[in-house]
């Protein structure tokens, strides 16, 4: 069996594409012939972004926005219908983590953390939806392998990825018998920009975070974003409410 990714005519949301998975998210769908609204907070990553898609032929806009203020998702949606006319996949792969000991954890970076991780990508999916049962599209959204176990000093983000992974559920039940279809995907440690800009909490027992390292090592972030691309297109048509988990074996006990 050989699966063909096509996106020839469609045209998708890719959330945090100025840099990491999103990028690569932006690159693959385009590899499939996407047209892209490229949503981030980071306007010259964006501009880089839509450098390296023109450059491969794939057409892109941008949209600038924090997506931690509620207005500005539904303005992302209306930015790429204005720009396309209409909308065929969204994916949320903005995220954002901060590590922290939970009696130290600021109020702000904890409602920071579920407003990037959790809300945006409720929002997104609610200004989404009306275009996506028209074009009988796809939502992806990220979540991730803190989602399934407890990881030291991380408790904010893995309760947003957590919500995540039970959102998508609840939602693909709640649009069961419409034409639309919705999933995640759960990916382990990536080298992006998050990890690069890692800082453990002062005081950390660093022998806590190495459990969350696994013993194969980080996951491809072309192969994550391959699967979040196979997912937003008419190959994934088997999936809804599916949260593929590609993390290495993290989680596999």
């Amino acid at each position: 069996m050989s699966i063909k990714i096509d996106m020839t005519g469609k045209v998708a949301v890719v959330t945090g594409a100025a840099s990491g998975l999103g990028r690569a998210v932006a690159l693959s769908l385009a590899g499939a012939g996407a047209q892209l609204c490229l949503v981030d907070l980071n306007p010259e990553g964006l501009e880089e972004t839509r450098g390296l898609l023109g450059a491969a032929g794939g057409e892109a806009r941008v949209h600038v926005a924090d997506l931690s203020e509620p207005a500005a998702c539904a303005g992302a949606i209306t930015a790429a219908v204005d720009a396309f006319g209409r909308l065929h996949a969204l994916c949320n792969v903005a995220g954002v983590i901060y590590l922290a000991n939970s009696h130290e954890m600021p109020e702000a970076l904890w409602a920071r953390t579920i407003a990037v991780n959790l809300t945006a990508p409720f929002l997104l999916s609610q200004a989404a939806i009306p275009h996506l049962l028209e074009a009988q599209g796809a939502i992806v959204n990220v979540a991730s392998s803190a989602a399934f176990i407890g990881e030291a000093y991380a408790a904010a983000y893995c309760a947003s990825k957590a919500g995540i992974v039970n959102m998508t559920k609840a939602m693909a039940m709640e649009y069961q018998r419409k034409p639309i279809r919705i999933n995640a995907v759960a990916p382990g440690g990536m080298i992006t920009n998050i990890a690069k800009d890692f800082r453990p909490p002062e005081g950390c027992d660093f022998d806590l975070l190495k459990r969350y390292t696994g013993f194969r090592g980080t996951v491809e972030v072309e192969d994550v974003a391959e699967m979040i691309a196979l997912l937003a297109s008419d190959a994934g048509r088997g999936f809804h409410g599916s949260c593929v988990t590609i993390d290495a074996g993290i989680t596999a006990g």
